[in-house]
């Protein structure tokens, strides 16, 4: 059963501009391993823009409650280049409190645009 849909998407040139302008941002939005590419590389802008895209759906598919933390959401990746999302702490709770089982996340960026869908299921 689905709990919760949501989609959002982010100007990836305008989300970079935001990350220059206030250093500390990253580190409000992402969890460490979010920012670095299996090499140790940082991950491009498109690629964090698409990231945090994916965040605001999963707040979107929990009904956008206030409080949720956003390092409390984690876009993991597979071995085989699978998007999947590791949830902790307020978000976890919210989606206990709702029943979610599971998600489903799809990301893309092109075009100077990110973009991500979220699935809540029960």
């Amino acid at each position: 059963m689905i709990i919760g849909v949501g989609i959002d998407v982010a100007e990836v040139e305008r989300f970079g501009a935001a990350l220059e302008r206030t250093p500390q941002l990253a580190g409000r939005l992402f969890r460490p391993a979010e920012l670095l590419l299996p090499g140790g590389e940082r991950r491009g802008t498109a690629s964090l823009a698409a990231r945090f895209a994916a965040k605001e759906a999963l707040a979107k598919a929990l009904g956008a409650p206030a409080g949720l933390l956003w390092t409390d959401a984690e876009v993991c990746v597979e071995d085989s280049g699978r998007p999947r999302l590791e949830v902790r702490g307020t978000v976890a709770a919210r989606a206990a409190e709702l029943g979610v089982r599971g998600w489903h996340v799809s990301l893309s960026h092109d075009a100077g645009v990110a973009s991500a869908v979220v699935i809540a299921e029960g």
